[in-house]
């Protein structure tokens, strides 16, 4: 963690229900970095490890871009904490 710049997990134990292999996201890290653009501030939100290769890419690819376009965007605008899961 950077503290208002960047905070990084590492998925040390993952338990997918809809994958051969249930472990797909262990060893996997979480990133969200924070940054200044043009007076603005820039969220980037990556999934080190989540790759074309794995059974679950197209999936969670599509969840984590729902998420953070639609959920955090709506949380970061209205305040309201139950507007993330909104979907």
């Amino acid at each position: 963690m950077i503290p208002d710049q960047k905070v990084v997990w590492l998925v040390t134990d993952s338990s997918l229900n809809f994958t051969e292999d249930v472990n797909e996201w262990t060893g996997t890290k979480i990133s969200f970095e924070i940054t200044e653009k043009d007076g603005k501030t820039e969220l980037r939100f990556s999934h080190i490890g989540l790759v074309p290769e794995i059974e679950c890419f197209d999936a969670c690819s599509n969840a984590w871009t729902q998420l953070i376009r639609q959920g955090l965007f709506s949380l970061i605008v209205t305040g309201k904490e139950d507007a993330i899961f909104l979907g």
